[in-house]
């Protein structure tokens, strides 16, 4: 399998705190990685380095190299809005367009890079909603206010509209923690087929959905990589003592 996305001494800085480490790393493609470790270990500041949401934050700098195929997403000229739309995200909580219908959300990205023609947005809903399993549940109310959807059919359109630009990795920061346990198994079985298109990269605190849909398993701990292995392995046989002691809840 090749490696999608490659991190060499990646370092995350806001302002004096040093947030990750020297992180080097491969996120394979066509598989599922989730990154696990405790509150405040660095975990979502690793996955918004990915696709550069740290632009957007005052006094944060990254540093090292992120490459994706091949190319570093950090180099001077490269857009990253373009980066954004190779590297979509889903964040925690479900957060569809408020002031717009279901129909619209999945092509607001569409809408901000251009023009399309009705039939393909036609075409790009529907294939869209159908791959997170949602069509049927709201191909005839198009166009009601995203808002009216439940939390579990909110999060699924939001994975929806990101799937609509076409994107070739997508993060996912804790996905179902705000989702009942019905909506997380859809969720779940949701990763579980797009990584046939796409790279998937989770954070999770749920350590059993993370052995339930990676197969590759990262465990962070203050801002360090502490190990990286398949999530079989790493949940059943880990290498160091740390990710042992974290993984059978002795801290967390």
């Amino acid at each position: 399998m090749n490696a999608k996305v490659q991190l060499h001494n990646m370092n995350v800085h806001f302002g004096e705190n040093h947030a990750v480490k020297n992180v080097t790393m491969d996120f394979l493609e066509n598989s599922v990685t989730a990154i696990i470790g405790p509150s405040g270990c660095g975990k979502s500041t690793v996955l918004r380095a990915l696709n550069r949401m740290h632009d957007l934050t005052a006094g944060s700098k990254v540093s090292g190299s992120v490459m994706l195929d091949g190319a570093d997403i950090y180099d001077r000229g490269v857009d990253p809005v373009s980066i954004r739309r190779r590297v979509g995200m889903v964040f925690q909580k479900p957060n569809p367009f408020p002031a717009m219908s279901i129909y619209d959300n999945v092509i607001a990205g569409y809408k901000l890079s251009g023009r399309i023609s009705r039939s393909q947005a036609e075409e790009i809903v529907e294939s869209s909603l159908v791959r997170v399993a949602l069509w049927e549940e709201v191909k005839d109310r198009l166009k009601a206010n995203a808002m009216e959807l439940s939390g579990g059919q909110q999060q699924r359109l939001c994975i929806a509209r990101t799937i609509a630009v076409k994107p070739e990795v997508i993060l996912m920061d804790e996905p179902a923690s705000a989702l009942d346990p019905i909506s997380t198994l859809k969720i779940e079985e949701l990763i579980d087929e797009l990584k046939e298109k796409y790279t998937i990269i989770i954070v999770t605190h749920n350590m059993q959905q993370a052995a339930r849909v990676s197969d590759i398993t990262a465990f962070f701990y203050l801002g360090e990589l502490i190990e990286c292995g398949e999530t079989k392995k790493i949940f059943t046989n880990p290498d160091k003592k740390h990710t042992e002691d974290y993984i059978t809840g002795r801290f967390g």
